[in-house]
């Protein structure tokens, strides 16, 4: 049984006493069953709010009218509201729409963003905390392994030094022998001559102190035969001069490799998450009417807007309410071409005739903009932030005779993307162009002078061109602004035919955003939950749009 109905007494029909009403009119406080339903409305004394039972208390009371029930939403304002709000000067201009309608749309969302966090978003974190978890163990592993082979290598080494030391030794024991072999001959050499000199001293003293005349005629001096000295021997003693150069002991020992830690901000993939279906049915959310018109080129970043428009060196950005939140001028003074907004938050602006691409830092103390990108014979028009933090600008040459779409890394050029494999231009000379990057890394330029969508894949090979539908009742088909959703669709302005063009990321037309009242539409944008945001030309308006489930 329903959650709602488990009580002691069973919910019953105010009219009728069936069991398990599915209905609740919120005006009369009665429950309802489906055969009375009619009947209860059918009492036009009054005006009624049937809903399905579980939505009998979602309907708040109002905050200015207390006696009053909401059964109206503000989509610009943000809050419930009750009939006598909606007939106010406050929201009179605004977007208002049933509570209960709101209610099922926002209980819609909540079911998509719950789905996409318990199938998408929760398992992905999951197996990163999984991959950190095996590379910590595979870093013990690894730590492990190699200081058992250091210690393996420590001992061999140590065995090669016991091994150096002993044939030191061996060889020092060598020399102590052969020295001391010819010390030791000499030795006895010397020793045996003192002998023979002392006997001969004692023979001559003997011969001195006697009287025999016949020994002193016969003795023969041996003065001459030992005044001949025996050579004089020196032994130059070996020494040991250690040496121990720490730098090639570590070169011979070995060294480990270098480690790091990568961090790719883009490492890990999400699963894309479930096709969200266009809805027949566009709606307008809410509208933001800017202080300006002639609106060019819109940009999100969070829940506001940052706007620009011609004849104006001032960026806006707005809160969803309309509020005027900031403005930037330009460094230059010049008008900007066009605006982006960087993966970090950051606003980036074209100024074509400063020749400058620059991005808007916000401090904690002031506003600080810094020329990124300075071209020489070249003026950047178009430019977006791509999903790896690089920036794409379309720059045209200053004779108007070549376009092309350059990767930027910070102020280095990465990639330069001019012609087809045939060697003919992409894109033309001249016009307005405004750039985007999809879901799956294509490059997509609207190209007014052509009348063309130019989308070429991340190596810069061409892969489509659009020019419109197949077959259509609508006039000239001149693309202005152009994005891109997380289902990987294209979306882009069609200015003079007051109407949005949606592509798969193939080129196939998929259907128009047209029944939204638009206005000639230039600039495009789509928020994190694929809302699209219509910057109308002439009237300055910044219109919210649904266009899918």
């Amino acid at each position: 049984m329903d959650p709602e109905y488990s009580l002691q007494d069973v919910v019953r029909c105010h009219l009728c006493e069936t069991q398990v009403p599915p209905l609740h009119c919120v005006i009369c406080n009665l429950h309802l069953c489906k055969d009375c339903e009619g009947k209860h409305l059918s009492d036009k004394s009054k005006q009624h709010n049937v809903v399905p039972f579980k939505y009998r208390g979602s309907f708040p009371k109002c905050q200015k009218h207390s006696t009053k029930r909401c059964d109206h939403y503000c989509e610009q304002c943000n809050i419930p509201i009750c009939e006598l709000c909606v007939s106010s000067k406050e929201h009179q201009t605004h977007y208002v729409v049933d509570f209960f309608e709101s209610l099922k749309n926002k209980t819609q969302f909540l079911k998509k963003d719950f789905q996409d966090f318990e199938k998408l978003i929760h398992p992905k974190y999951q197996e990163i905390l999984s991959s950190i978890s095996e590379q910590k163990a595979d870093l013990r592993e690894n730590s492990q392994k190699l200081t058992t082979a250091i210690n393996k290598h420590g001992e061999d080494l140590h065995r090669e030094i016991d091994t150096i030391i002993q044939k030191l030794k061996s060889y020092l024991d060598e020399i102590d022998s052969k020295h001391l072999a010819v010390l030791n001959k000499q030795e006895d050499e010397i020793t045996r001559t003192i002998s023979e000199i002392t006997q001969t001293i004692a023979d001559v003293k003997k011969l001195l102190d006697s009287n025999d005349v016949s020994g002193v005629s016969a003795y023969k001096s041996r003065s001459d035969e030992f005044r001949r000295l025996p050579p004089k021997l020196t032994v130059a003693l070996p020494s040991f001069t250690p040496q121990i150069n720490k730098k090639q002991l570590y070169q011979q020992f070995g060294s480990l490799s270098a480690s790091s830690i990568k961090t790719e901000e883009h490492g890990y993939t999400m699963d894309s998450p479930p096709d969200r279906p266009l809805i027949d049915v566009r709606r307008i959310i809410t509208q933001i009417n800017t202080e300006c018109g002639r609106l060019f080129s819109v940009s999100c970043v969070g829940e506001e807007l940052w706007t620009c428009s011609f004849y104006d060196n001032k960026m806006r950005l707005y809160n969803q309410q309309g509020e005027l939140m900031k403005s930037v001028q330009t460094e230059s003074g010049n008008d900007p071409c066009d605006i982006a907004v960087t993966r970090g938050g950051d606003l980036v602006y074209t100024d074509y005739k400063d020749r400058t691409v620059n991005i808007v830092k916000n401090t904690q103390i002031q506003t600080q903009i810094q020329t990124v990108i300075r071209l020489r014979g070249w003026r950047p028009r178009g430019v977006c932030s791509t999903s790896s933090g690089d920036l794409l600008v379309v720059i045209v040459s200053d004779d108007n005779k070549h376009t092309k779409v350059v990767c930027y890394s910070g102020s280095t050029e990465k990639q330069s993307i001019q012609y087809d494999d045939k060697g003919r231009p992409l894109y033309s000379f001249v016009g307005y162009k405004y750039i985007s990057e999809n879901r799956n890394l294509d490059i997509c330029l609207s190209d007014c002078d052509a009348r063309a969508v130019v989308v070429v894949n991340q190596a810069g090979k061409l892969r489509f061109t659009y020019t419109g539908p197949p077959s259509t009742t609508k006039g000239l088909f001149i693309p202005y602004g152009i994005t891109t959703d997380s289902q990987g669709q294209i979306l882009t302005a069609d200015c003079y035919n007051y109407c949005i063009h949606i592509l798969d990321q193939d080129g196939q037309f998929l259907r128009y955003i047209d029944n939204c009242g638009l206005k000639n539409p230039w600039g495009l944008c789509v928020d994190t939950r694929d809302n699209l945001f219509v910057a109308e030309h002439i009237t300055g308006t910044v219109k919210k749009i649904q266009y899918n489930m």
